[in-house]
């Protein structure tokens, strides 16, 4: 799918909260017009409503790609404005949680091209990934189209089938919330051995921010990462002594917290 193809045939994105105007600001800078662009959104921000595009007005009748960006509770109301669409060569490209491309097929069409896709918050600082999986309906050139349009927030990942979402939801779609904790309870450790709470909270969020960074740009796994900082009876390996215990540090922890985020996908996916 060509930009100029999706310029002329519009791009329709319903449900814009945070995660749909992380992606249309990306499109915006990457170049495409926003008289493009139709938006559906019941509560639109200031921000939304600067941007020029159609908003809360009638769709265009074939457009090349709509956006399915709405809370997984609100699809049943949602869903049903864009089952006119379903009948053309219209790319539905989900974002809702839990919600399966079956599902989808059920009220917009059992032969129209959906793709599911998991991306995660990061993609408000471009920093984003996400996660794609399409059905048979879906051609290489959508699943290709479905890349770029994402990349506009971070990087992507295709998916081998549709049942590995629920991993992904558990891994990527939860995990930001997880560094987010692990940042809180890292500077409240400072805070616990004197630190003042702005100067704990300070390098407990450029330590992570820095780490991450670093793990991403690095030839080494994060394995010797790890031991690269960490000297034989030094202070990180006392740290780290306690954190990788096999019952009672972040091992068990961590598979338990990506297991409970995983079940409870599946459970969504199950009504």
């Amino acid at each position: 799918m060509e930009k100029t193809e999706l310029a002329e045939r519009g791009l329709v994105l319903l449900g814009c909260g945070k995660m749909g105007s992380a992606m249309l600001e990306g499109w915006l800078a990457r170049g495409l017009p926003a008289a493009s662009v139709w938006v559906i959104d019941p509560k639109p921000s200031d921000w939304l409503k600067a941007r020029q595009t159609h908003l809360n007005i009638d769709l265009p009748p074939d457009p090349a790609v709509v956006l399915i960006a709405v809370k997984p509770q609100m699809m049943g109301e949602a869903l049903p404005q864009l089952q006119a669409l379903g009948s053309g060569d219209t790319l539905f490209v989900s974002i809702a949680a839990g919600t399966t491309i079956d599902t989808l097929a059920a009220t917009l069409g059992r032969d129209a091209p959906i793709i599911r896709a998991m991306p995660n918050t990061p993609a408000a600082v471009g920093r984003g990934i996400s996660a794609i999986i399409g059905n048979p309906h879906a051609t290489e050139a959508q699943m290709q189209a479905t890349e770029d349009l994402l990349s506009a927030i971070g990087d992507v990942v295709r998916l081998e089938g549709e049942e590995q979402m629920d991993a992904v939801t558990g891994v990527s779609g939860s995990g930001p919330a997880y560094v987010f904790h692990m940042i809180e309870c890292l500077a409240a450790a400072g805070e616990a051995q004197g630190l003042a709470p702005a100067l704990a909270m300070q390098l407990a969020q450029a330590t992570v921010a820095g780490a991450g960074a670093l793990a991403m740009q690095s030839d080494d796994s994060a394995a010797q990462l790890r031991r690269n900082v960490t000297s034989p009876n030094g202070t990180t390996q006392a740290g780290l002594e306690v954190l990788m215990d096999d019952k009672a540090g972040l091992p068990p922890l961590m598979r338990a917290t990506v297991a409970a985020a995983a079940d409870r996908s599946r459970e969504l996916a199950n009504g």
